[in-house]
């Protein structure tokens, strides 16, 4: 497994693993923790594992944790999603930029996102499966919600939505996130 920094948004890693293929399909590993220590990261932080599942089209984000925040590894392992990252954190270097990647099941590549980062994505195919990999308990009351479509980020969804939640269809545009959080 090889470690790419992400020049974008500082302390952001790509992990991309090396499948074993053959003619029954492939093998790969997709979490090493020797790997993950060696990038500086505790493999032991994350504590809780969760997956979604999304039709084409649909967009979820862009997510946040206020307070301390919330680190996550993210890996398409089914389809294949554009996934994007927005860096909130005021200190960091790489402040307001904002990344993309498409993330597919042909890689299994995992993206590690800081905490104090946004991250959303959007289905490119019929269905999109996403694990994460997050370390904290899930919090409800410190959920944040930026508007995916703030003219400020322009991100360039590849697809028209088919489907956004009420929580991100109406979520505040970025300046007014950034005054209640700082």
């Amino acid at each position: 497994m090889k470690v790419r920094k992400v020049s974008a948004i500082s302390g952001a890693l790509l992990f991309v693993p090396t499948p074993h293929v053959d003619e029954r399909g492939f093998f790969s590993r997709t979490f090493d923790a020797e790997v993950v220590a060696a990038a500086g990261l505790d493999p032991a932080a994350f504590v809780q594992d969760s997956v979604s599942r999304s039709a084409r089209g649909v967009i979820r984000g862009l997510h946040l944790r206020s307070g301390a925040g919330e680190a996550k590894l993210v890996r398409c392992s089914y389809g294949s999603i554009f996934d994007v990252v927005v860096d909130l954190r005021p200190h960091s270097p790489t402040f307001r930029n904002w990344e993309s990647f498409v993330l597919g099941d042909d890689a299994q590549v995992s993206l590690y996102v800081p905490a104090g980062c946004a991250h959303g994505f959007q289905a490119l195919t019929e269905p999109a499966d996403v694990a994460y990999r997050i370390d904290r308990p899930h919090n409800p009351a410190e959920d944040v919600t930026i508007a995916f479509d703030d003219p400020e980020l322009a991100i360039p969804w590849p697809l028209p939505p088919s489907a956004v939640s009420p929580r991100d269809r109406t979520a505040p545009l970025l300046a007014v996130v950034l005054e209640q959080l700082h």
